[in-house]
């Protein structure tokens, strides 16, 4: 039951942290009124570029995402769904967790109790992929 905890506690960071991006890239760019949209203005070329420094963050735009890393190292990497929904799966959770400032490695397994044990926090929105419910 411990490492269910600490899985719980990492998903829960990566979804705080996911909110912190969120707010320092809004407050960077005014016009972007979701996460998501940072797909839109990269392809458009007008506002900002595949990759850069934003505040306390760094970012590369990826096919469906974007990988943010935070100034102590620390990666949130997301993907957006159609609906511009912020989406994740047990890998980028995983991934977050070992690029903690005191890594954390936890098994899918446990990654996936402690999902389930945070709805209706987190939804699946289709098979191993999860959004934050708004």
């Amino acid at each position: 039951m411990e490492r269910v905890g600490s899985a719980r506690e990492l998903v829960l960071g990566y979804v705080h942290a996911l909110n912190a991006v969120d707010e320092v890239m809004r407050a960077a760019i005014p016009s972007l009124e979701r996460l998501a949209d940072v797909l839109g203005l990269v392809r458009s070329r007008r506002i900002i570029s595949r990759s850069g420094h934003i505040g306390a963050y760094s970012y590369t735009v990826h096919g469906a995402g974007c990988r943010f890393v935070s100034d102590n190292g620390t990666e949130i990497d997301v993907d957006f769904a159609t609906d511009g929904s912020e989406v994740f799966d047990l890998w980028r959770l995983r991934w977050y967790g070992l690029s903690l400032p005191e890594p954390l490695d936890v098994t899918d397994q446990d990654l996936r109790a402690a999902v389930q044990s945070l709805q209706p926090l987190l939804t699946e929105v289709q098979p191993g992929w999860f959004s934050v419910a708004s």
